[in-house]
C-alpha cells in the first residue's frame, strides 16, 4: 500500500528489515533509531542498579550520589564497549548493557557472608543486603563486585582470544538454541512482574500500544521528510514508522500519562512511583554536571578470592547469554549468519568493556543486551550508524552525572513494560527453532523438557536453601551458587551436553535441514553473493584489514579474530568481497543430499552459518 495506508491482513507482504546492519538511514532517522535504542538501555541499567542497590529505609543523600555516579560510570562503559563492538567487535547493531547474567552472581556475592559452620569449614550464609558483604563499608563491598566484574572481562576475553566461543558456537544445533533462547526470555519473568506491579495500569498501556503499533497497524506507512543541501526538505518515499518505533512510542505515550496523572495528583491505586525518587531542590541534588570518569577515582577494585569465584560465574554466564544475542539479531534483521571469527571478536569487546567497566568502579560488566536484540526484532528497524549514535550519546551522559540523573525519574511500571515487550521476541525466537529439528522426536521431547525444566527448578531450589553448597572453600562455593541460579547456563550446559552425547539421525537433530530454512536468502534461490553480503556485514574495517594481512592472521590469536583461508577464497570466488574479509561458508543445496557420514563431517567442519 502507498504511505498512510494500511494493508490488510491478507495483502500484506513479508516483513522485510527497512535498513540493513551495514546500511546508513537518514540522520532523522538514525538518531530516532538511536533514542529508541538508549531508552531501552537506561531502562534496563535502572532495573540493574535498582536490584542490586537497593534503596535503604533511612534516606541517604550521599549513597544517592554514589548510585546516581555508578549508573552514570555504567552508562559511559556501555558506551565504550558499544563503539568497540560495532567497530572492531561482531559489528551488529548490538547494544551493550548490563544483563541479568552479571546480576545474579552480583547479588549472590553482595548477599552472602561466609561463617563458619559445625565441621570447621566456611559455607555461605544469606544476609540482608550490601553492608554485610564485607567486613567493610559500602564502598568496600562495592569495590569487591567491582573487583568480580574485572575477572569476568578477563574471562570473557579469554574466551574470544582462544577461540573457544566460537568453538562451541559452530557445534549448537537447534535443539541447543531452542531451549537456551527461550529460557533467556522467561528467566526475565519474574522482574517484569515487580517493577509492573508498581502501576499496573502504565505497565498494561505500553503493552498494548506496543502490541497495537507492532502488530495491528505494522503496516501503516508514512510520509519520510529528508533534508539535502542541493533539494531542501523534501518527501520521499513512506516508512512504515509505527512498527519502526513500536517501542518508543509506547514508552513515551505511557510515561506521559503517567506524568499527567501525577501532576493532577490523582489517587489511583494503579499510579506508581518513579524509580527512586529525585532528590529535593533544597540544595540536596549535588551530582556534578560534568566528570569525567577514570580508573580509581573511587577506589581500586578488590581482587578477593569471593571475587575470583564470582567473576568466573559472570563471565561464563553472560557470555553464553551474548552468543544468544549474536543468533537473535541477524535472524531478526534478515542478515547473513554470525561467522565464528565475528564471535571471537565481540566476546573479546565485551571483555574490554568489563575491563573498563570494573576499573571505573562500576558494579556491572557489559554483554550484549536482549531487550535492545528483540527491539531490532519487533520493530525489524536496526542499523550499526544509528546503535554508533546511540553509543555516543551514553558516553556524552556518562561524563555528566546530573544529566544521567535524570534516567531515575523514568516509572517502575515503564522497565515492568519494556521487559514485558522486549523478552517476549526472546521467547518466540526459541521456540521458532524446534520447527527445524524433529520435535515428535522422544529424545527431543526429554531434552527440551528436561533442560528447560531443570533450569527453572534448580536455581528456585537454590535460591531458597543456599546452605546446600558448601564444599569448604568459599571461592568454590560462591562459583557454584552464581553458575547455578543462572537458568540460562544450566539450559546450555544441559541441552549441549544431552545434544551431543544422546545419539539420534542427524534429520532428528534437524541437522540436514534445508540451509534455506536456517538462513534467509539461502537455498536454492540464493543470491551469489550472499557470502559477499556476510562480509560486508562482519568483515573487518578496512584499515585493521590492512594491519593484519593474511600472512599475520595466522598466528596467535589472530588466527581466531579473523577470517580463515578457505573464507577468503570463497569471497573471492563469488567476485566482490577482497582477500581477508569475513564470509559466511554455505553449503551447496546439492550438498544437502550427500550421504549423512559424508554430510555429519562437512557440517562438523563448518562455520557458524552451517552450525545453525
Amino acid at each position: 500500500m502507498n504511505g498512510g495506508c494500511c494493508g490488510s491482513p491478507a495483502s500484506r507482504s513479508p516483513v522485510r528489515t527497512s535498513y540493513a546492519p551495514q546500511k546508513t538511514p537518514p540522520w532523522g532517522l538514525s538518531c530516532c533509531f538511536a533514542l529508541q535504542h538508549l531508552a531501552v538501555q537506561a531502562s534496563l541499567l535502572c532495573i540493574f542498579h535498582l536490584l542490586l542497590l537497593p534503596a535503604p529505609p533511612i534516606r541517604d543523600l550521599n549513597q544517592d550520589q554514589n548510585r546516581n555516579e555508578l549508573l552514570a560510570r555504567s552508562l559511559f562503559a556501555c558506551g565504550v564497549s558499544t563503539v568497540l563492538q560495532t567497530s572492531l567487535g561482531s559489528r551488529l547493531p548490538l547494544v551493550q548493557a548490563p544483563s541479568f547474567e552479571f546480576l545474579i552472581p552480583a547479588m549472590v556475592l553482595s548477599r552472602h557472608v561466609p561463617h563458619t559452620a559445625r565441621n570447621g569449614t566456611d559455607v555461605p550464609a544469606e544476609c540482608a543486603g550490601l553492608d554485610c558483604a564485607a567486613p567493610g563499608s559500602w564502598n568496600q563491598s562495592l569495590r569487591e563486585v567491582s573487583g568480580a566484574v574485572v575477572v569476568a572481562g578477563l574471562v570473557q576475553l579469554g574466551l574470544g582470544v582462544s577461540g573457544v566461543g566460537g568453538w562451541i558456537a559452530q557445534r549448537c544445533g537447534p535443539m541447543v538454541l531452542a531451549p537456551s533462547l527461550s529460557i533467556i526470555g522467561l528467566s526475565a519473568y519474574k522482574e517484569a512482574a515487580h517493577f509492573c506491579s508498581a502501576s499496573w495500569g502504565v505497565a498494561l498501556l505500553l503493552v498494548l500500544l506496543a502490541v497495537l503499533f507492532s502488530q495491528h497497524l505494522g503496516s501503516c506507512r508514512l510520509p519520510l521528510c529528508t533534508w539535502t543541501r542541493a533539494k531542501g526538505i523534501s518527501v520521499e518515499t513512506s516508512i512504515p514508522a509505527l512498527r519502526m518505533f513500536s517501542v518508543l512510542l509506547p514508552l513515551c505515550c505511557a510515561w506521559i500519562v503517567w506524568g499527567i496523572l501525577s501532576h493532577l495528583r490523582v489517587h489511583w491505586d494503579l499510579l506508581g512511583p518513579a524509580t527512586w525518587q529525585l532528590p529535593a531542590a533544597n540544595g540536596s541534588l549535588r551530582s556534578p554536571w560534568l566528570q569525567v570518569p577514570y580508573p580509581g577515582e573511587r577506589g581500586w577494585p578488590s581482587l578477593s578470592s569471593r571475587a575470583l569465584g564470582v567473576g568466573v560465574a559472570m563471565g561464563i554466564t553472560s557470555s553464553m547469554n551474548s552468543m544468544g544475542c549474536y543468533l537473535l539479531c541477524p535472524r531478526a534483521l534478515r542478515a547473513p549468519a554470525l561467522p565464528w571469527h565475528a564471535c571471537n571478536r565481540g566476546l573479546c569487546m565485551e571483555g574490554l568493556g568489563s575491563l573498563l567497566a570494573g576499573a571505573l568502579g562500576g558494579v556491572s560488566g557489559t554483554a550484549s543486551s536482549v531487550p535492545n536484540a528483540c527491539t531490532n526484532s519487533l520493530t525489524q528497524a536496526s542499523s550499526r550508524h544509528s546503535v554508533q549514535v546511540s553509543a555516543w550519546a551514553c558516553v556524552f551522559l556518562g561524563m555528566s552525572p546530573r544529566l544521567a540523573e535524570l534516567l531515575t525519574a523514568i516509572p517502575l511500571a515503564i522497565h515492568g513494560g519494556v521487559l514485558c515487550v522486549t523478552y517476549t521476541v526472546a521467547v518466540g525466537t526459541g521456540i521458532s527453532y524446534f520447527q527445524y529439528a524433529n520435535i515428535d522426536s522422544g529424545r527431543n521431547i526429554f531434552i527440551v523438557g528436561f533442560t528447560m525444566f531443570m533450569a527453572l527448578l534448580v536455581p528456585r531450589w537454590l535460591g531458597a536453601a543456599p546452605g546446600y553448597v558448601a564444599t569448604g572453600w568459599i571461592c568454590l562455593d560462591l562459583f557454584l551458587l552464581s553458575v547455578l541460579t543462572v537458568p540460562v547456563f544450566l539450559t546450555g550446559l544441559l541441552s549441549f551436553f544431552l545434544e551431543n552425547t544422546v545419539s539420534g539421525t542427524l534429520e532428528e537433530r534437524g541437522l540436514l535441514t534445508e540451509l534455506a530454512a536456517w538462513n534467509p536468502g539461502v537455498g536454492e534461490n540464493a543470491p551469489q553473493g550472499r557470502g559477499s553480503e556476510a562480509s560486508q556485514v562482519y568483515g573487518l574495517p578496512p584499515a585493521l584489514r590492512r594491519l593484519l594481512p593474511p600472512s599475520r592472521c595466522k598466528a596467535f590469536p589472530f588466527c581466531f579474530l579473523c577470517p580463515g583461508r578457505e573464507e577468503a577464497s570463497r569471497a573471492l570466488e563469488e567476485g566482490s568481497a577482497p582477500p581477508g574479509e569475513a564470509t559466511g561458508l554455505l553449503l551447496k543445496p546439492s550438498a544437502v543430499e550427500v550421504e549423512p557420514d559424508r554430510k555429519w563431517r562437512e557440517t562438523e567442519s563448518c562455520n557458524w552459518d552451517n552450525a545453525v
